[in-house]
């Protein structure tokens, strides 16, 4: 299952709804932070469009598998 094209806010708001906090920003880039059994944090460009493999990236920075990640863009 293929990964959808996303902007970089669209991203952010699934992050969100899975727990995550935005705690900085850097130029283009919003770094987001979860603390659970342990911490987590990602780091998400704001562009229009994120590479396939830069989102691979970020699920993986995110502990999120991609089914987690889809049901997160569907709420």
């Amino acid at each position: 299952m293929a990964l959808p094209v996303l902007s970089g806010r669209r991203v952010v708001k699934a992050l969100q709804r899975a727990g995550f906090t935005i705690v900085g920003r850097k130029g283009s880039h919003i770094r987001m932070r979860k603390v659970s059994d342990r911490v987590y944090v990602a780091i998400i460009p704001d562009h229009r469009e994120i590479a396939p493999g830069t989102l691979r990236s970020i699920l993986r920075q995110a502990g999120l598998t991609r089914g987690e990640f889809l049901s997160l863009l569907e709420k």
